[in-house]
């Protein structure tokens, strides 16, 4: 069916509250998603820092950097696969709420938790790795000095 011009606003109009509140929401979330990304690379720099002589002295006594990293890593993720169990469980209970807002989504879209968990998860890994891979190029004599 072809919308004339004269419905076309109509239509528009119908539409505006909800899109405004939509990008609202979609603008919060970015939001959060960079704040949680900042924070997982603060805490893990961090980390790292309370860490550099351990770390030197691993590296010294032969540990390959990339299971050094992955370890770190690893260690890093095991809360964050946590906390995102804990969001998609109050998430999935809180989805009548939200019932109202969504338009052509179940509440409760495996396809929607899927993907927004795999883009926090994806973000957790790229803020980690970067304090992660300058903790393994930490010079083993300057780590034992710091001491």
């Amino acid at each position: 069916m072809f919308l004339t011009p004269r419905y076309t606003g109509a239509l528009a109009g119908t539409v505006t509250d909800r899109r405004f509140t939509m990008a609202v929401l979609a603008s919060f979330a970015a939001i959060a998603l960079i704040l949680a990304a900042v924070g997982i690379y603060g805490v893990v720099s961090y980390t790292v820092a309370r860490s550099t002589s351990e770390i030197g002295l691993r590296v010294a006594l032969g540990a390959d950097p990339r299971r050094l990293r992955g370890s770190m890593q690893r260690h890093v993720m095991l809360p964050i696969l946590v906390g995102t169990g804990a969001g998609i469980v109050a998430g999935l209970a809180l989805t009548r709420l939200m019932q109202s807002l969504l338009y052509e989504v179940r509440p409760a879209d495996p396809v929607t938790f899927s993907l927004v968990s795999a883009l926090l998860l994806a973000t957790a890994a790229a803020a980690s790795y970067v304090p992660a891979r300058r903790a393994t190029r930490v010079d083993p004599v300057m780590a034992m000095r710091a001491e």
